[in-house]
């Protein structure tokens, strides 16, 4: 529904390293195939194996559970894409937790409803940031099954992250997400939830994160 705030040069400029939560079109595209190093390292889920082989990139790696890369300790995650018939339409993705010594932890939860292996996974990883996609999007022959966490259950994954920052993405950028930034900000006003705690970023901004224990 937008333009990309900068080019896609830009974006992949520098990059070495790329994790694929799943291959849906909204987070792996045409484009993204065309545009990035055929040999670059690119991690993926298992199902997806043979997606990224065919579309000719040497160095992906399927990750059954964890690898360490430069250091970082890269753990996948499941990331349930919905419930019941949508789900056997969609299929399930994954999510990444990203460890390093003297670095923030952050775990990556992909396209996800909220559910109890997301809140184990958060007592387990304890992580410092939580990255969420909010956009709470369905599909028009299921307008009552989100695929994605709406504004109801990330506060409830709120509630149940501990001391982590919660950064909400994945809104106002693609036609069936219908939770936008306007209603997840007046949510967390209920919930008295101050920008602090959950963070949502404006297309184009750029978040430090940083590590505090």
């Amino acid at each position: 529904m937008v333009e990309l705030p900068i080019p896609v040069e830009e974006i992949i400029h520098d990059v070495d390293l790329v994790l694929v939560t799943h291959n849906h079109p909204d987070h792996f595209d045409t484009v993204a195939s065309s545009v990035l190093n055929k040999s670059i390292k690119l991690i993926n889920q298992p199902k997806d194996k043979d997606f990224f082989n065919k579309q000719g990139f040497v160095n992906a790696e399927s990750l059954e559970e964890s690898l360490i890369w430069k250091g970082i300790t890269i753990t996948r995650t499941n990331a349930q894409h919905g419930t019941g018939e949508i789900l056997l339409r969609m299929g399930n993705g994954s999510g990444y937790v990203l460890q390093a010594l003297n670095q923030p932890t952050i775990y990556i939860v992909g396209d996800a409803v909220w559910t109890e292996d997301i809140n184990q996974n958060i007592k387990r990883f304890q992580p410092d940031y939580v990255i969420v996609n909010s956009g709470g999007a369905v599909f028009p022959k299921f307008p009552a099954t989100p695929i994605l966490m709406d504004a109801d259950e990330t506060m409830a994954l709120i509630q149940e992250s501990g001391e982590a920052k919660v950064i909400a993405v994945h809104m106002d950028a693609i036609d069936h997400c219908l939770t936008t930034r306007d209603i997840l900000k007046a949510k967390a006003k209920d919930f008295k939830i101050d920008s602090q705690k959950l963070l949502i970023p404006d297309d184009g901004e750029t978040l430090e994160l940083q590590f505090n224990r």
